[in-house]
């Protein structure tokens, strides 16, 4: 195991084991039209990730926002490769779980996720949650 600093218990939205390092929003994320599914870039103007890359990170933001297709993005996303390796939200919403569940992407919410930070090692083992503190400081990595 990862020698973690921090447990964290959460609920399962669907089931499996990811890890990666962070990339934590302070706001809520909407898929269709706020990240390229090609690239799995951030594309909302004026969101605080705007520019960064989702593919492969713990993604982790407070609650999903916009239109029901952002459930379909997710999925077009893991068939591209540019999707998450894994969520973590405080609070899940229908278009982010139905997107994760069928594109097979590990997530868990009611997390505390202040507690999280960018940079950090994450590793989501269904409603647990491991993480490991950057060396380089908050919003580092």
């Amino acid at each position: 195991m990862m020698n973690p600093e921090l447990v964290l218990h959460g609920r399962v939205i669907k089931a499996g084991t990811a890890e990666g390092t962070a990339l934590v929003s302070p706001a809520p994320i909407s898929f269709l039209g706020g990240v390229d599914p090609d690239s799995g870039t951030i594309i909302e103007p004026g969101h605080p990730l705007e520019g960064m890359c989702v593919a492969g990170r713990i993604l982790v933001f407070p609650t999903g926002k916009g239109s029901t297709v952002g459930s379909y993005t997710i999925y077009r996303m893991a068939k591209n490769g540019t999707a998450p390796a894994g969520i973590i939200c405080a609070q899940s919403e229908t278009i982010v779980a139905v997107g994760a569940i069928i594109a097979g992407i590990p997530m868990v919410d009611l997390i505390p996720i202040e507690q999280i930070a960018t940079g950090d090692w994450v590793r989501i083992e269904d409603d647990t949650v491991y993480v490991r503190k950057s060396s380089e400081g908050p919003g580092k990595g």
